[in-house]
C-alpha cells in the first residue's frame, strides 16, 4: 500500500476582497484536526477571487504567505489559483505547487479559458507533473481544462496518478462535470481531486473519485474540508489488471491501431469545427444554432471536401 492523504477545502470565496487570511485561518484548522494531511487544494482563483482586475504578478505576498504555511506544517499546498498578470500585459489564470519545505517547485496556467465568459485571459500551454517522493506521480489542470480529454490524456500518459482539479462552477452545469470527472477518473485509471468553492467561488459539491470511478466523498452545499487517504497502489494495480479487473484502457490506447488526424490542425479532417460560428456568448433572443445547415450541407457548402479528403481514422501500415 502506497496512502497518501489529500484535503480539498471548500470555502466561501469574495469577489471584492482578498481571501487570502481566510485560506490561511483554515488551513490552520485544518491541520488542527487532521494532522495527518500531507496535501492540502483549494479551489480555483480562490486567493482574489474570480476578478481579472485583481491580477497579481506571479510572484507576491499572497504566495509567500502560502510559501510560510506549506513549510511550518511540512504539507504539499495547492492554493487555488490566481489571475497573475505578466509584464507584457496578458492575463493567465495560474496555479501553484508548493513542497513541505516552502519551494513553488511546479507552475500551471490554466489551458482552456472558459471562453467566450472569460474573456481576456490567455491560455497556457505546458502541462504540469511533478512527484511526491517516495509516493507517486501527480497532475494539475484547472475546472474547464477537464473538459478536454486530451489534458488528462497527456498527463496519464507521463505517468500521473492522482489528478488534482481546482475547480469555480457556479453555474448550472455542475451535473455535468461532476459527470466528467467520474468519467475521466474511470478513462484514465487515476484519482481527480475535484474542489469547487462557494458565494463567488462556485455552488460547491467537491467530489473525490477512484480510479473505478466511485465518488469517495462529495461535499454539499457548504463549507467542507475533506481529507482522503489515497492508495497510489489501487492505481498500479488497476492499470495493470483492469477497472475491476476489465478494461486496460491505457494500455489499449498505447497498442491503438488508429491515429487520429484531428490532431493535426493541417489534416483537413476537422473542417466540420470551421463550419461552426464563431466563439461568443450569447445575448437576449439569440439565433445561434437555429437554422444552421446541417455538417453535410454545411461542408458540402463551405469547405467542398471529398470524404476520401476527410479520413476518419489512419490505421498503421
Amino acid at each position: 500500500m502506497t496512502p497518501f492523504a489529500i484535503a480539498g477545502v471548500q470555502m466561501h470565496v469574495a469577489a471584492l476582497n482578498s481571501n487570502v487570511e481566510g485560506m490561511r485561518h483554515r488551513i490552520d484548522i485544518l491541520m488542527a484536526r487532521f494532522p495527518w494531511v500531507q496535501m492540502v487544494l483549494f479551489s480555483e482563483l480562490s486567493p482574489y477571487g474570480p476578478l481579472d482586475k485583481f491580477a497579481q504578478p506571479f510572484m507576491n505576498d499572497a504566495l509567500a504567505q502560502f510559501q510560510e504555511d506549506a513549510r511550518r506544517y511540512g504539507i504539499w499546498l495547492i492554493p487555488g489559483s490566481m489571475f497573475e498578470k505578466t509584464e507584457d500585459g496578458r492575463i493567465y489564470n495560474t496555479s501553484a505547487v508548493i513542497n513541505p519545505q516552502g519551494e513553488i517547485v511546479a507552475k500551471y496556467r490554466k489551458m482552456f479559458p472558459f471562453r467566450p465568459y472569460e474573456h481576456g485571459i490567455s491560455g497556457g500551454t505546458d502541462f504540469c507533473v511533478f512527484d511526491v517522493p517516495e509516493v507517486g506521480r501527480f497532475g494539475l489542470t484547472i475546472c474547464y481544462d477537464i473538459w478536454f480529454p486530451e489534458t488528462t490524456r497527456q498527463l496519464t500518459s507521463m505517468g500521473v496518478e492522482v489528478l488534482l482539479h481546482p475547480v469555480l462552477t457556479g453555474t448550472t452545469d455542475r451535473d455535468a462535470e461532476i459527470a466528467i470527472a467520474r468519467a475521466t477518473a474511470a478513462q484514465f485509471q487515476c484519482y481527480v481531486f475535484d474542489v469547487n468553492g462557494l458565494a463567488a467561488g462556485g455552488v460547491g459539491r467537491s467530489l473525490v473519485v477512484d480510479p473505478s470511478a466511485t465518488v469517495l466523498h462529495q461535499s454539499a452545499g457548504q463549507e467542507d474540508m475533506f481529507p482522503i487517504e489515497v492508495d497510489l497502489d489501487l492505481v498500479r494495480r488497476q492499470r495493470e489488471a483492469g477497472l475491476k479487473g476489465l478494461g486496460q484502457v491505457l494500455k489499449s490506447f498505447r497498442d491503438r491501431e488508429a491515429d487520429f488526424p484531428v490532431y493535426d490542425r493541417t489534416s483537413g479532417t476537422d473542417a466540420y469545427l470551421h463550419t461552426l460560428g464563431p466563439l461568443q456568448a450569447q445575448h437576449q433572443g439569440s439565433k445561434a444554432g437555429v437554422n444552421v445547415s446541417d455538417p453535410r450541407t454545411a461542408l458540402s457548402r463551405e469547405v467542398q471536401l471529398s470524404p476520401a479528403a476527410v479520413p476518419m481514422f489512419k490505421g498503421r501500415n
